[in-house]
């Protein structure tokens, strides 16, 4: 499996779409995947789009699912172009009440007949056609399916972003332009930390709460925690040891400068929706990371490997080169091994944590369980059972 986050027009978390490979030499249990699906989702957990990444995994799919509030079931237009039988399958699914997401181009949408079959779609842009996009208003007869109220792919670009979810009404859209973004912002001003979280911090160092507390809304912000170690490790605090950790400088800090030096975070405390997406992303990657080390870790290790994943895209967000953004703190070598040069007891769960990011990294799951002597199965509990664990305030399909 591997998966791609999909974002509401508030930035919010508003499903998963979730990437299901199969193997000629393995078939894959269809039943006892979605029983599995049923039994570790949760009530306030995100959608799940099933996306199968074979038409015979996705027959098979159409032939046992049911309708369930949790999850609806991709199929790809060119499928349905090239496989006559294809059709049917989705005809019977369709009567069964199953929610269906039509995916596919634009500019190849389907016939009303066959639309009719489908509740929402999942369209992507030719770059050539972008320009057009922006530029002309859908006409009325276009506008019935497949374009407004739907959800969009793979926009590499903040302005058609901000044009399916303003002009088109779109309701989610999946995968996020991280580099459009993060040029935008940076031509604009240093980036600085989420303002939400450095208020909710102030919040909570004035509630008196406990450090658990105050580490986990640090987690919750890359930019933030790196800054906080920065200060925690400057000259002007003077620690006698290096400081290593976020609760390590919670601790120093104490309550009083926490809350003066939250005071001048705030200041400047960046308040763009667009980088929400990023940032979560981020957080994402990092509890994956986490959760994909062995159980039997102390926390203060499964911490320093939550800090591996958070700071593993510094560079993106610093625009500089990642070396040189950790090479300003005193981590552990291992965090610095796993994230520049592929090495060290922690080079294993970040890998696996990157590659179930890509829609195609199913290759590179399968040759990281050989090499490390991972098993499928438990890489595929372990990114289910954090992805129910997330939480997302949009309505069911």
């Amino acid at each position: 499996m591997g998966y791609r986050p999909m974002w509401s027009s508030d930035r919010q978390l508003a499903g998963v779409q979730l990437f299901l490979h199969d193997s000629t030499d393995e078939p894959v249990d269809v039943a006892h995947f979605l029983r599995t699906l049923e039994q570790t989702w949760s009530p306030t957990a995100p959608r799940v789009l099933l996306s199968p990444q074979s038409p015979a995994l996705l027959k098979n799919l159409l032939v046992r699912i049911h309708d369930s509030p949790f999850w609806a079931l991709e199929v790809r237009g060119e499928w349905l172009q090239w496989d006559a039988s294809l059709l049917a399958y989705v005809q019977n699914a369709a009567r069964k009440n199953v929610r269906l997401i039509w995916r596919g181009k634009r500019d190849a949408l389907p016939s009303a007949e066959v639309a009719n079959l489908f509740t929402s779609g999942l369209l992507s842009i030719h770059p050539q056609d972008a320009l057009e996009f922006l530029r002309t208003p859908p006409p009325p007869e276009e506008c019935a399916f497949l374009l407004e109220r739907q959800m969009y792919e793979d926009l590499h670009s903040q302005t058609m972003l901000r044009c399916c979810f303003d002009r088109y009404q779109a309701s989610a859209v999946v995968g996020w332009p991280d580099e459009d973004v993060l040029f935008n912002l940076r031509g604009a001003k240093v980036l600085h930390p989420s303002h939400a979280h450095v208020l909710r911090l102030m919040k909570a160092v004035d509630a008196d709460q406990p450090l658990d507390t105050f580490e986990e809304i640090l987690s919750e912000d890359p930019l933030l925690a790196y800054r906080l170690m920065l200060f925690a490790n400057s000259a002007a605090l003077g620690a006698r040891q290096p400081i290593d950790s976020l609760r390590r400088a919670l601790v120093l800090l104490g309550y009083s400068p926490l809350q003066k030096w939250l005071g001048n975070m705030l200041l400047h405390a960046c308040e763009e929706p667009d980088l929400q997406p990023v940032r979560q992303a981020m957080v994402q990657r990092a509890q994956l990371t986490s959760l994909l080390l062995d159980a039997g870790v102390s926390q203060e290790l499964r911490s320093e490997v939550y800090l591996c994943g958070l700071f593993s895209r510094l560079d993106d967000i610093l625009d500089e080169p990642l070396e040189d953004s950790l090479a300003r703190l005193p981590l552990s070598e291992r965090i610095p091994d796993a994230a520049l040069r592929q090495e060290g007891p922690y080079a294993s769960s970040l890998e696996m944590a990157i590659a179930l990011e890509n829609e195609t990294g199913a290759e590179a799951v399968r040759d990281l369980c050989e090499q490390h002597g991972m098993h499928l199965e438990t890489i595929n509990r372990t990114l289910l059972r954090l992805i129910s664990s997330w939480r997302s305030q949009t309505p069911r399909w």
